[in-house]
């Protein structure tokens, strides 16, 4: 597998692509589609180039060039991380053997829908985010915003390549159906809930790239351990680009914190709403939807699926290998916490295969904690008595043991009638939608920024926040 990327061909890529003609025109003949769909569902503002990063190797050094491209001209590409010819299934009932180069007939079905819903979920933010372009509060913004656009369509194109290399016509058919439904789509909607929810202004967006695209390192983390080897390969690329959408996220909800401390300092007050800030509890608000609506995806908390799908060794845990128990979990429980119908909790002992998706969950909620400690000390800092906090993983939940279920941010399970009173308080209403969108308005000039957000403290590759990293017509 070569570390560099072939540019010369039509679709760039470092998997030989020229020497499978077959798999090369039927990707040739998905990419105008692609194309399309980029031009129908991608960014609706037009630019005259975005300084871009663009993958040249998959190395662990100097794997990006970056450098103003035409968005609608970004090279998309098939790229896979290299081949470690020693490695070995680390989990699962095929532990020690070597890993599959090709898709066992046994687990094709359920290795092509793992594919599927993750390629699903990589176009559905593109067309979420496709009109915040409209409204970026600085050129730098735009830039990662369309970063982030870019590389997501790359990770669509990474899925697709799987479908079509190694899932024949019924991988072909699947690809086409990536393409086919639209976020939010009343009749052919995205597969997971959070990705056909709005994004409908730019603390949306920091809230989706830092929660939501959270969910999906933990996700492609897991299919990264997969004993089908070219999907361990393409995640562990993917997981690399995956992590600026996270820093988009964690940084700048780190300058919204910031501007709104600066606004409470400055006029001595929390409501900021009049000098143009967003009020801490909208903020929390705001994090109380995005972080719960992002816990569904990790499903049920016990489940057969990822208890199968371990077993056949076909999706790991957060850093299996790192693990120190026999990677086979058949002997071993965990426990849950289970809301009963007279409104107390209930401890229920489960078995730790059937408990995957809870530990995964596990892993991401302290990783979520992370971004809330560093908010917590701008406000620190600042002098200000308020502090922002994860609700309870019960809140808000449409998936798992906890949907139906009427439960606080702290944790207490109230009737309907409690929890629809006390709902505008937990979850954005429509006056805190309506405001944050009156703030809405674009800074397209160079070191400018929205009065609603702080500058960054640094650029992109060395470039100050000053420079033109977006050229519009």
């Amino acid at each position: 597998m070569p570390e560099k990327i072939d540019y010369s061909s039509k679709i760039p890529n470092n998997v030989g692509l020229a020497d499978d003609r077959r798999l090369q025109r039927a990707l040739e003949g998905w990419q105008p589609k692609f194309l399309n769909w980029w031009g129908e569902m991608g960014p609706t503002l037009e630019t005259q180039g975005v300084y871009l990063r663009t993958a040249v190797s998959v190395g662990r050094e100097g794997w990006a060039h970056f450098g103003h491209v035409n968005v609608p001209d970004y090279r998309w590409g098939i790229f896979l991380a290299e081949r470690d010819p020693d490695r070995r299934i680390a989990f699962g009932e095929h532990a020690g053997t070597e890993v599959w180069q090709q898709v066992p007939g046994e687990y094709r079905a359920d290795l092509q829908r793992l594919i599927v819903i993750q390629g699903d979920t990589e176009p559905a933010s593109v067309e979420q985010q496709r009109l915040l372009g409209l409204t970026a509060p600085s050129l730098y913004d735009l830039r990662n915003l369309f970063q982030v656009n870019v590389e997501e369509g790359r990770h669509l194109w990474a899925m697709v390549y799987l479908l079509h290399a190694y899932f024949g016509r019924e991988g072909r058919e699947e690809a086409e159906g990536l393409l086919f439904r639209n976020s939010g789509s009343p009749d052919t909607p995205r597969i997971l809930g959070a990705f056909n929810e709005e994004t409908a202004d730019w603390l949306a967006f920091y809230m989706f790239t830092y929660f939501t695209d959270r969910d999906g390192k933990y996700q492609l983390g897991t299919l990264k351990e997969s004993s089908f080897d070219p999907l361990s390969r393409t995640c562990e690329f993917m997981l690399k680009e995956e992590a600026h959408h996270m820093f988009v996220g964690t940084t700048g909800i780190d300058r919204v914190v910031t501007r709104s401390a600066e606004l409470i300092r400055e006029h001595d007050t929390l409501d900021i709403a009049a000098h143009g800030g967003i009020p801490l509890d909208i903020i929390q608000r705001y994090l109380n939807f995005h972080y719960t609506v992002s816990l569904d995806l990790f499903g049920s908390e016990t489940s057969t699926n990822a208890a199968n799908y371990y077993t056949a060794g076909l999706k790991g845990r957060w850093h299996e290998t790192r693990r120190k128990d026999d990677h086979q979990l058949t002997a071993d429980s965990t426990f849950l916490d289970r809301p009963r119908a007279d409104g107390t909790w209930d401890t229920e002992e489960v078995q730790t295969l059937l408990a995957l998706n809870l530990d995964l969950r596990g892993e991401y909620i302290a990783d979520c904690r992370n971004g809330l400690n560093r908010w917590n000390k701008i406000l620190a800092d600042a002098g200000i008595d308020f502090r922002f906090a994860l609700p309870h993983p019960g809140f808000n939940r449409q998936v798992g043991l906890n949907a139906g279920h009427h439960i606080t941010p702290e944790g207490t399970i109230v009737d309907e009638a409690t929890w629809e009173a006390n709902r505008r308080n937990w979850l954005p209403t429509a006056e805190d939608l309506a405001f944050v969108r009156s703030l809405m308005h674009p800074v397209y000039e160079r070191g400018k920024i929205a009065s609603w957000v702080a500058p960054p403290g640094n650029g992109i590759n060395g470039q100050p926040f000053e420079y033109e990293y977006v050229h519009l017509p």
